[in-house]
Formats: C-alpha cells, structure tokens, sequence
C-alpha cells in the first residue's frame, strides 16, 4: 500500500477552508521558513480513499477472534459509545464551575460508588491514566502511608515472578526495591519464601491475582496476612479482575488498594494503545493521601475536595472522564447479576478452549485456569524448531488475532490465550480447528511454519534489522 507521499501529485489537492473575511497577517521574517512545508497533495477522493483502505487493513473485535493474554481485549456495546458521545459528556471544559457540571460529577461519583462495592475498598480516584500509571500512584500511597508514620526503614516492594512487568518497573519508580518471589511448582507464590522474604523493611507486595498464567492463587489470604503481620501493605493489580468481579473482592481478600484497567473490564476499546483509565481504590486508611479533584456530596449538590494529606496530583484535572462514562454504561446495564456472569463466562470460556488445545499443545499448568491460559512450545522448539512466533504468524493468515507472546517470562516459549466472555462457542470452534491445523503442520511440514504469513499485505518483517537500522521518517527528497 503506498504512502500518501508516493500518490501525491503537484496539480492534486481539495480546497476545504473558505476564503478568509479579515485581513491577512503576516509573521516576522525571522519567524518565516526558509524552504516550504513539504505536504502531500491529494484529491478529496484519493484522500478518502487511501484512510478507508486503512481501515479495512485494521483488525480489532470487532474483525474477527482476538484472543490477546492478559489484555482482555472484549467486544465493548455501541451504545456506551453513543452515551460518551452526549454533548454534555464530550462538550464539556475541565475548568467549567462545579454547577455546570453536576451530572458528569455524579457520574464520577456513581462509578466511584460501584468500584468501591466490587473491589471492596472505601475510596477511590480516576486521575491516573492508565494501568501502569495506576500503580505508580498505589506504590506512592504505600510510600506517603509509612513515611506519615515515620517508619522509613520500609524500603523494599516484594513482586512475584509472575506478576505483571509493569509491577517491578513501578515499584522502582516509586523509589523502592524490589525483591523478586519465585513461584512454586502448581504456578502460585511459593509461599514460604515469600515469608523469609519478608520484614522490618518490606514496604509491601504487589501481586497480579489470577497471575499471569491464569492462575487463582489458593493461599491468597495467607500471603496478605504475612504482609500485613510484617507490617507492609497489600496492592492488588486488578488488570486480571475480568473473571472474579461480583464473585470475589481484593478487599476482602486483604488487599490495601487496588487499581483498575477500567477500559478493559467495564468497556471501552483500548487496542493500539488506548484510551485508557486506571482507577485506583484504597481501604480508608488510605484515603487521605489520595490526590486532589476527588468527589463529595454535600446539601444535594456535588463538588471536589483535596484530601488533608494528598500526595498531589498524578494527571491533569480529573482523569479520562469519557472512560469513565462508558464504566458506568457497562455496569449499570449488567447489574450486580450481569457482572458475575461475565466473570463466570470468563472462566467457562477460557477453560473449553484450554481443555480442546491440550490434546494438541502443552500447557505451562496443570489443571483449571480462570480467565486465560498459557501454551508453552518449548517441545515444539527443540524437536521441530518452531517457535511461539511461528505459530502466533500462521494464526494471521487464518484471520486470528495472535495471543500474547513470550509472556509471562517464567514460561519458556510462551502463548498466552483469553477468549474472554464475548466470544461464542462456535467461534471458539473455528478457532480452536485453526490451532489444531497449526500443531498438524508442526508435526508434518514445520518449515512452511518458518515462512508465513502468507495471505497477509505485509508477510514476515525482518524484526532484527528493523530494531537496529530503524526507518523512522519518509524520505521526502
């Protein structure tokens, strides 16, 4: 497909803007350009056209089966699309006076509400932006907590090996140090070292549950007491809530906080790097270190306060607010009922799919999963040389978006699987065949494995080259 550079013509272009009705200003000499903005010159139809075949080269959901690990990419209703749509959700200014404001106010508030009451916190703050961001903030809670108390020997943040790896690179942001728990053989903490580890000088843990091999950690309540008998605080990473939401709550668990990947959970299309919105839910010990903009309700009206000890701001004004529109959508129309059934389908789906593919691919795990499993190709690798690359390319020309890849790290070549609980039965079935036909070829003709994509626009890239001699611009000249 070519570039809008190669089709632009000279004598082509589409003249949109009126004439001007004031007079014209000219820029100083010194603030001129000394060569003109080269720009490519198109017609309105070949400008059309060239972003609609854009589109139809793009895959999403809404495309075809998307089954990415760990990213819960789910189909999203329409019309939490059109709700964020409504002018006085979108047309709206951060700076507008409270009263002008009051229903998208009470929407932060109501979605506030419903988060606390499915996580089982006292508080919450959409200011960060993402997941990520979101434990950012929770590691500086943790931090602001024990230093209001004067206990600055709490130093050290404990992760285990298969927690999420934005976990670590938070922790180490936040000015801690991070300790590394190994897990056990069924996949879970090992939780006797995860008990020497601990101590005077622990400042806390965070812990991925379910893991990030699809795993609910059975000792769940013995790991929060060890921390909490340490004298460290408990962070849930809830970018794996989507199979236990209004089934169990971290809170209950013993978790202190929690953060949420709202735009994956409760509905909003995030693949290609957004919008995101990462909520972040604390216990009430907590709350007063929250950052500023959070909602209270006083005389029937709604307005923002600054908790008394905040930790500052983490994002401008109040966080992405239409994310948070399209949360409320979601949970409103589903219910208390709905939540649960999306989190058992969830389940329900992941594990027919993990029960089909064992008979051809070996799992990292042994027994049930909860909402995503992994595949390991290690055997694959050493007696047929392919690789979790190979198979996650064959799975483009079946028109299969490829799972996640050489993730979780502790799992040699590694395909991590989430059907999540949009997907059909038969959908699954035709998916399912795709892999089957794809482990046929490792066993009978494992090189064409090697050379496809083979129906796509773009086949194979040369990965390596393209990461050391990057091509970063069009070469206009």
């Amino acid at each position: 497909m070519k570039l809008l550079f190669e089709i632009s013509k000279d004598e082509h272009g589409c003249d949109l803007l009126p004439a001007p009705d004031v007079p014209e200003a000219t820029l100083p000499e010194e603030m001129c350009r000394k060569t003109p903005l080269d720009l490519p010159q198109l017609s309105e139809t070949e400008l059309s056209r060239h972003y609609t075949r854009l589109a139809q080269r793009t895959f999403g959901v809404n495309s075809g089966f998307y089954p990415l690990g760990s990213c819960t990419m789910k189909y999203n209703p329409r019309i939490n699309e059109e709700l964020a749509a409504l002018p006085g959700f979108c047309d709206i200014h951060p700076l507008q006076p409270e009263h002008t404001v009051q229903g998208c106010m009470e929407v932060l508030s109501e979605t506030g509400k419903a988060l606390c009451e499915i996580t089982g916190m006292d508080a919450v703050t959409f200011q960060p932006a993402a997941g990520a961001h979101g434990e950012l903030l929770g590691v500086l809670l943790i931090k602001a907590w024990h230093e209001s108390r004067g206990d600055l020997k709490r130093t050290k943040i404990l992760i285990p090996d298969a927690a999420h790896g934005t976990n670590p690179a938070s922790a180490a942001m936040g000015g801690f140090t991070v300790v590394n728990i190994p897990s056990g053989p069924d996949g879970c903490v090992d939780v006797e070292k995860l008990r020497r580890a601990a101590g005077e000088d622990t400042a806390g843990l965070m812990l991925t549950n379910p893991n990030t091999l699809g795993l609910f950690d059975r000792n769940i309540l013995e790991i929060t007491g060890i921390i909490h008998d340490a004298g460290g605080l408990n962070y849930y990473d809830g970018a794996n809530l989507n199979p236990v939401m209004g089934i169990v709550r971290p809170g209950d668990m013993g978790f202190d906080l929690v953060h949420l990947n709202i735009h994956k959970t409760f509905s909003t299309p995030h693949g290609g790097g957004g919008p995101g919105s990462g909520p972040v839910g604390c216990k009430a010990i907590l709350s007063d270190f929250l950052p500023a903009c959070r909602i209270t309700e006083k005389n029937g009206s709604y307005t923002f306060d600054t908790p008394v000890r905040t930790i500052g701001s983490v994002k401008a004004f109040y966080g992405h607010f239409l994310v948070v529109v399209r949360a409320l959508a979601y949970i409103r129309t589903l219910g208390a009922e709905g939540i649960r059934r999306a989190a058992t389908h969830a389940v329900l789906n992941a594990n027919y799919m993990r029960r089909k593919l064992s008979e051809c691919y070996d799992m990292a795990t042994e027994g049930p999963c909860m909402h995503e499993f992994v595949i390991t190709l290690q055997k694959a690798k050493e007696q047929a040389g392919v690789t979790a690359l190979d198979v996650a390319k064959a799975l483009l020309d079946y028109g299969i978006h490829p799972p996640t890849m050489y993730f979780p790290l502790i799992v040699p070549e590694a395909l991590m699987v989430e059907p999540t609980e949009t997907e059909s039965k038969e959908t699954m079935d035709e998916a399912i065949e795709v892999f089957k036909k794809i482990a046929g070829l490792i066993r009978t003709n494992p090189e064409r494995l090697h050379e496809m994509p083979l129906t796509t626009p773009v086949r194979r890239p040369d990965e390596v080259g393209a990461a050391r001699n990057p091509r970063l611009k069009y070469g206009c000249e």
